[in-house]
């Protein structure tokens, strides 16, 4: 019997079933803003959270007892056996994975590749028959102690050409398998201390390194989209990629602001002091928003708890500005969440994704029906219409400082503070979540 067991297939029931194993909210079919729900939301696995953690923390370690556990590749076909299987299982259509997810440790980079292209193939042969298809891969550059010190960032050359190499290989999977995004997250490119650091030339590596990944990106004809994941810290003291707007700064020093975008994580926005929805709306002011992987923090913890999201006012509003700026294009909703280390049972895994898909679901047709009343966006227009108006263009059209100051004593400008009525926006929200 597979690790799933005799648990069904969930469908779609409705608000009211009592039915454990259903969606009461996700009808992959329903038509939300034109399109059907499944392609809103285009939802993926995370094969790392789901299939490889071990149920560890800072504290503790292994609390999971898969079939798949071991370091052969037979356990590593096992293990993407159970994934197709809690694919079909979810309905979900897309999954993503880093490389050591997948593939076996071995004792040099060309067993590792010759591990990765093996797998590679594996999951080539399930997603034909399964019709799962693959959203974004990436390369795990921060568990292994050679990358203590960084990858790209690392001061090590060796270390920087081994990061290349390792990357070349996990694009060549990607494309393989389809992919439609190849994620770069840098888990250490950081720094732990400045004593020992030079700034200046980490991030000149880095975004060399960068520009690597495009060129080869170019080179191999691979359509998807490239994507950084911001984070601020955890493990590094601080990270070269810390928010949006950290990340946007470094993609125009570079160069890269036309050739990657951001994938953009819940409990990373959280980490940086900002909200899910500001690093969303601020990636698409500066036209680099891609993806997102949506999970939540403990915020009564301090690091990156990656829990299922079960707050439904904050999706919603995380969609209400996705949805607002015309959706996904290659992106989607990457669930990079995992179970909490004492939920042992199959059942919990599979509830787990379908809980957060629910509350993705609500989320989702709160923020479609909030676009349609259309008040959050009347109410930002209003805010700003004097600048709409002929007198104001004609005012600020080539202004100067000098020509402000004539005007403001001329016309004897004297302005009165205006309410910013957040509590009745507040309050609009509430309506629909």
């Amino acid at each position: 019997m597979s690790f799933f067991g005799d648990i069904p297939k969930l469908k779609y029931e409705g608000p009211e079933t009592d039915n454990e194993f259903a969606f009461r909210h996700y009808n992959p079919d329903e038509i939300v803003m034109g399109k059907r729900m499944e392609d809103q939301l285009r939802f993926a696995v995370a094969y790392w959270h789901s299939f490889a953690w071990e149920g560890g923390d800072p504290f503790g370690g292994r609390t999971f007892d898969r079939p798949w556990f071991g370091n052969a590749m037979d356990k590593a076909k096992a293990k993407a056996d159970a994934a197709f299987a809690l694919f079909e299982r979810l309905g979900q259509p897309y999954f993503c994975f880093h490389d050591v997810d997948a593939r076996p440790e071995g004792s040099s980079f060309e067993e590792d590749l010759k591990y990765l292209q093996e797998i590679t193939d594996y999951f080539a042969g399930k997603m034909e028959t399964s019709g799962t298809k693959l959203l974004w891969g990436t390369a795990n550059m921060f568990n292994h102690r050679r990358w203590m010190s960084g990858a790209s960032t690392n001061p090590d050359p060796e270390v920087y050409a081994y990061a290349a190499a390792t990357v070349k290989s996990c694009m060549d999977a990607t494309h393989k398998l389809g992919g439609e995004n190849y994620v770069l997250w840098g888990g250490r490119e950081g720094y732990e201390t400045l004593l020992n650091t030079d700034l200046a030339a980490e991030m000149d590596h880095m975004g060399r390194f960068l520009n690597m990944v495009v060129e080869y990106k170019h080179k191999i004809g691979f359509k998807g989209t490239i994507l950084v994941e911001p984070k601020p810290q955890e493990p590094s003291k601080h990270q070269y990629d810390f928010d949006v707007a950290t990340c946007f700064s470094f993609l125009q020093k570079y160069g890269l602001e036309n050739e990657v975008k951001l994938n953009i994580e819940q409990g990373h926005a959280i980490l940086a002091g900002h909200s899910f929805e500001h690093e969303i709306a601020l990636a698409q002011a500066l036209g680099v928003f891609g993806s997102i992987d949506m999970n939540r923090n403990d915020y009564q913890s301090g690091w990156d708890t990656d829990q299922f999201p079960n707050n439904v006012p904050e999706v919603a509003l995380a969609y209400y500005y996705i949805m607002k700026n015309g959706g996904f294009s290659t992106g989607g909703t990457n669930f990079d969440a995992k179970i909490r280390r004492q939920s042992l049972d199959a059942e919990d895994l599979v509830l787990a994704h379908a809980g957060a898909m629910d509350v993705c679901a609500r989320g989702l047709k709160a923020a479609a029906a909030m676009i349609k009343d259309g008040g959050l966006e009347a109410e930002v227009i209003r805010r700003y219409a004097d600048w709409q108006s002929d007198k104001i263009k004609a005012l600020m059209d080539g202004a100067t400082l000098e020509s402000l100051s004539d005007w403001v004593l001329k016309e004897g400008v004297n302005p009165e503070p205006r309410s910013g009525r957040q509590e009745r926006l507040e309050n609009y929200i509430n309506r629909f979540v």
